[in-house]
């Protein structure tokens, strides 16, 4: 593993370089080739090498954090033709990567946690830096501030577990079984914050609506699924504790996330409309991780890798009309099949993904989460079906409102799609739709 983190150390200096930029993704994707020939051990960490090393819950997300990355790139043709301080904006990027690199593969506790929160200054700093509206300074004190607030009780409690055990090494942590309910709300409340569980969601959307499409693609790819990736990591200590207090979140979970598919059908911002549909899908992910029964986990695993990918491609595309329009508000994006009938057929892919349509990761995702729920306690299936069904309606309303009806008449010049959005999208799709083939080796994991 650490032959790969040389090899992104190594990048920083083509980020520096003028004119260099364009081999910064191709290097990028020969890494994540050179990645994707390690060998992953279904029930075992291998690759060691010192306090690194790669299961196949890291080596998904690895691969889906390089594969974002580079996409991130390719989406913000802007800024390269503006030159808005590009070099540091690809160091930002490259920074960030090695961050979620360092989070998913390392194996101590703390180090875990010290990478956890680096991760949040390069995604403050691309909000921040390369924000569009005045407001993405409170936005980005949103962001740092929820999650600041949540993260300082998890260290304690790592504190105090390396103070009990002299030992916070991951695997080692298995033998433990810890039964302090104060260590339990200390260990789990960072995650929960940043999956983000409904009641503490609120940094999301305004994080989502002021970031730049690179931003938003990070955050809703990435960001997020570091929260699930910690409470699977940290189950193994509170597994004891789990059985009697999960129940908790599981209920604001899904009534939560019944409210949110309510309240995207009054949004009228379409970022802002993406992104409380991420607030609606994750919820449904930390439920099923609760349960802590054998469909939870790789379905909760699937829905991560799956929403990552088919969510950034939708922010993409609402990124695709306010490049043309200057406006995200669904009154003016009306109409645009009569401009951009290609890019329709992109809206129409990723929305029918979006509502976990075959043969999409999602809908894999959603049957074992539902198995899981409804496993748990058959009560659940009424939340479920009301949250499927209202899902599905507002990616619907999404699609109807933007692609049908009477255009806006203050439009009086427009281009089509250009070679690279349309090859933006096509790598959102096709991993989203053709991984699915490879689903058993995930399901025998766990």
């Amino acid at each position: 593993m650490m032959k790969f983190l040389f090899k992104m150390i190594f990048m920083i200096p083509l980020c520096l370089k003028k004119n260099m930029f364009w081999m910064v993704p191709m290097m990028l994707m020969l890494l994540m080739f050179l990645f994707m020939n390690i060998t992953v051990l279904v029930e075992h960490f291998c690759n060691l090498s010192y306090m690194y090393s790669c299961d196949i819950m890291s080596f998904g997300l690895v691969m889906l954090s390089i594969w974002i990355c580079i996409l991130m790139m390719m989406a913000s043709e802007n800024l390269f033709k503006e030159n808005y301080y590009v070099e540091f904006f690809m160091f930002n990027l490259i920074f960030l990567l090695l961050m979620l690199f360092l989070t998913f593969s390392v194996m101590n506790l703390f180090v875990f946690y010290l990478f956890f929160e680096g991760s949040l200054i390069p995604t403050l700093l691309l909000i921040i830096g390369w924000g569009d509206q005045p407001e993405r300074i409170q936005a980005g004190m949103y962001l740092l501030f929820y999650t600041l607030f949540a993260s300082l009780p998890l260290l304690m409690g790592i504190l105090y577990i390396f103070n009990e055990m002299d030992n916070i090494i991951i695997y080692i942590l298995e033998l433990m079984s810890l039964d302090s309910y104060l260590l339990y709300f200390c260990l789990i409340l960072a995650f929960l914050v940043k999956m983000p569980m409904y009641f503490v969601h609120l940094w999301l959307p305004k994080a989502h609506v002021e970031a730049p499409v690179s931003g938003s693609m990070i955050l809703t790819g990435i960001m997020l699924k570091l929260g699930g990736y910690g409470l699977m990591r940290i189950f193994i200590l509170i597994e004891k504790l789990g059985l009697n207090l999960h129940f908790i979140w599981l209920v604001i979970s899904l009534l939560g996330g019944f409210y949110i598919t309510l309240k995207c059908f009054s949004q009228v911002d379409m970022k802002s409309l993406i992104a409380y549909s991420s607030v609606a899908h994750m919820p449904i992910v930390l439920s099923a991780t609760m349960t802590m029964n054998n469909w939870g986990y790789p379905g909760s695993y699937i829905l991560m890798i799956g929403h990552g990918l088919c969510s950034s491609g939708m922010f993409c595309l609402a990124n695709i009309n306010y490049e043309r329009l200057h406006s995200r508000s669904l009154y003016i994006n009306k109409g645009m099949m009569n401009f951009m009938p290609s890019m329709s057929l992109w809206w129409f892919l990723l929305l029918s993904s979006n509502m976990a349509a075959p043969p999409s990761l999602n809908l894999m995702g959603e049957i074992s989460l539902l198995n899981s729920l409804v496993g748990w306690s058959w009560v659940c299936m009424i939340m479920l079906m009301l949250i499927s069904f209202f899902s599905a309606g507002y990616s619907l309303y999404l699609y109807s409102y933007t692609q049908h009806g009477k255009y806006y008449v203050g439009i009086y010049s427009f281009y089509m799609g250009v070679s690279r959005e349309y090859l933006l999208l096509m790598l959102h799709w096709l991993p989203l739709n053709l991984l699915i083939m490879k689903i058993d080796y995930v399901m025998m994991w766990l």
